[in-house]
């Protein structure tokens, strides 16, 4: 005989549900230890920033944690800058990997600051590799050191010269020397740090102002310039229209003209018809043998 469990003495236990993973937004560290590196970091995400600004596909941040497995908030890092193309612009509070489409951060920089270690480097340069970043430099401006890695198939490579390097990815030219580090646009154009861009839009918005007023007196030097013309063509339309009544008047006195010698060659054939018949009379009076000069 089979013997039931009374399940009324002894419940099924109660399922515990899986606690919510939490990816905290900050690890703890501050984004930089000093101004000089606060700057150089500033710089460069600055000017990819504005570099890739038309194109709504690429994201950059700085300080930014980088969470590439699900489920596991503690494999991170926080990239001084990274740019990732194909997640899209927006702001995050970190950028968790499962949910941008698996995209990888392609481009990594880390500006060194004295507190930074080998081992913590090495660590992090172990984790880009590891999660497929195509593109990693590092730079430490107290001893304008440059280094640069590159993926080849599955690893990435040191980059053998820095001297006049352009960034794959990027297309950014990296100018070291003894003397000091120079990023570039694709244009041309030096990497400038936001005060400098800042100064230069003032002047640009001053040249714009004084373009503008420039712009403004020439539409009023047009304007006058057109008052005067019209002005010029109203004199001539009266100086027209008063040679046109000269004329007008010069007609009319010329019509009265004709009429008054018209009126004179009429009153001179009526004293020619007159003559003509006093001349046939005294003619006919003579025939009849009156003659009017002896009759006087």
């Amino acid at each position: 005989m089979i013997a039931h469990l009374d399940t009324t003495l002894y419940p099924a236990p109660t399922p515990v549900p899986n606690p919510e993973i939490v990816y905290p937004d900050s690890d703890g560290e501050p984004m930089a230890d000093n101004t000089k590196q606060f700057r150089w970091i500033t710089v460069i995400q600055y000017n990819l920033e504005w570099l890739f600004a038309p194109d709504p596909t690429v994201f950059v941040a700085g300080d930014l944690l980088w969470y590439p497995v699900e489920g596991n908030n503690k494999i991170r890092q926080a990239p001084d800058v990274m740019v990732v193309f194909g997640a899209g612009k927006g702001d995050r509070g970190s950028y968790q990997q499962w949910k941008e489409g698996n995209v990888v951060p392609q481009v990594v920089f880390e500006i060194l600051s004295p507190g930074n270690t080998l081992a913590e480097m090495n660590r992090k340069q172990a984790f880009y590799n590891r999660y497929g970043v195509e593109e990693y430099y590092i730079y430490d401006p107290d001893r304008n050191d440059f280094s640069g890695w590159v993926r080849t198939e599955a690893d990435l490579e040191v980059l053998e010269s820095t001297a006049s390097w352009v960034s794959p990815r990027l297309g950014i030219r990296f100018e070291w020397s003894e003397a000091a580090l120079h990023l570039y646009r694709p244009d041309g154009t030096p990497f400038a740090s936001y005060g400098e861009v800042s100064h230069r839009l003032e002047l640009a918005l001053v040249a714009v102002e004084q373009e503008r007023q420039r712009a403004d007196q020439a539409q009023q030097n047009v304007a006058q310039a057109q008052q005067q013309a019209d002005q010029e063509r109203q004199r001539a339309e009266q100086a027209q229209q008063q040679a046109d009544q000269e004329r007008q008047r010069a007609d009319q006195a010329q019509q009265q003209a004709d009429q008054e010698r018209q009126r004179a060659e009429q009153a001179q054939q009526q004293v020619d018809q007159e003559r003509q018949r006093a001349d046939r009379l005294a003619q006919q009076l003579k025939a009849l043998g009156i003659n009017l000069d002896e009759t006087r």
